[in-house]
């Protein structure tokens, strides 16, 4: 029996004067907004975005609208491998952490963890396997166990105790829809939430999260013009309070106006059927710069990174792992 592999955290705090570490993968969106001449515009352009819409969803007790700060903490988790004794160790996960400050009280509070996710295995998967495994094949298939590795070292990190000393709650982790599915309103409608939709089918990332435990719900919040994919364990609905909801919702929305404003900033409001397409040109541009091209670009270097320094030497430590790992 393979013993489970430990996990270190770091954090850093993301604000207008944040620079992506030498280790931080620079797919991630936040470090490709850190960069250029205009990094310092852009994060605080982003920063105010996200308290500007955390106040708009809270606005109860807060007749200024400016009540509450967003401060965004980058969780970066490396994976110990102690392979034949050397003590290796491989950056497994980056995800983003909320606190929010209430100015009226002079309180801190905690809000959620998870909210954007990065991982050099995630990128190895889409990136380079399900590229190889379909090249010159004439119709789409997904390797045998596809994210099953992926699903149980992310599974095993939120179930250990580096995690439960760090963070109260599970994570939970919001993305955009999927621009080749169809989704439909349905007369469930939560204060912050907003209303609920349901996707036609089942999309990969939908499966690929499944495997790492989480299950999805689709909610376009109040004033949004889209809505957004949020994954989860137990209930979000009930597990977390409307401050915590919602500093995810200002933080992710935020982000994706940047990276998809064809579906997050359009100019028209997503109907009770929504069809999310990225070739949408009536959609307005953010004063954010960000280089989409290069983003999709490195991902595909950063798998090869994983396959290179991770999947390939340590394979047999990792099938073993795997296959006694319980889910």
């Amino acid at each position: 029996m393979t013993k489970d592999f430990s996990f270190t955290i770091k954090s850093i705090r993301f604000d207008e004067n944040y620079r992506p570490a030498d280790n931080t993968r620079i797919t991630t969106n936040f470090a490709n907004l850190a960069r250029g001449e205009r990094r310092q515009q852009n994060l605080r352009n982003t920063l105010m975005m996200i308290d500007n819409r955390f106040n708009a969803l809270a606005s109860w007790d807060n007749p200024q609208g400016d009540r509450y700060s967003v401060e965004l903490e980058i969780i970066s988790v490396e994976m110990a491998i102690d392979a034949e004794g050397k003590g290796d160790s491989f950056p497994a996960i980056e995800i983003l952490k909320t606190n929010i400050v209430d100015k009226k009280t002079n309180k801190r509070i905690e809000g959620i963890v998870g909210n954007n996710f990065s991982s050099y295995v995630r990128d190895y998967d889409f990136s380079v396997l399900l590229l190889e495994h379909n090249k010159g094949q004439a119709k789409f298939s997904i390797p045998e166990n596809y994210g099953d590795l992926h699903g149980k070292l992310f599974q095993s990190f939120v179930k250990s105790n580096t995690y439960k000393e760090h963070f109260n709650k599970p994570p939970v982790i919001c993305l955009s829809v999927s621009d080749n599915k169809t989704y439909h309103q349905t007369e469930n409608q939560h204060p912050v939430l907003g209303f609920e939709y349901l996707p036609n089918e089942s999309s990969l990332t939908e499966q690929y999260f499944k495997k790492m435990g989480l299950e999805v719900r689709y909610f376009m919040p109040p004033n949004s013009v889209a809505p957004l994919a949020f994954y989860f364990f137990g209930d979000l609905l009930t597990d977390y309070t409307n401050l915590e909801l919602i500093s995810t919702i200002s933080t992710m929305e935020a982000f994706q106006k940047i990276y998809r404003p064809e579906i997050y900033n359009a100019n028209a409001v997503a109907g009770k059927c929504y069809q999310p397409s990225l070739k949408n040109q009536d959609h307005s541009l953010t004063r954010i710069v960000y280089d989409r091209e290069e983003r999709s670009r490195l991902a595909i270097e950063q798998g090869k990174f994983a396959e290179e320094q991770f999947i390939k030497p340590y394979r047999a430590v990792l099938e073993q792992w795997s296959a006694n790992y319980a889910v």
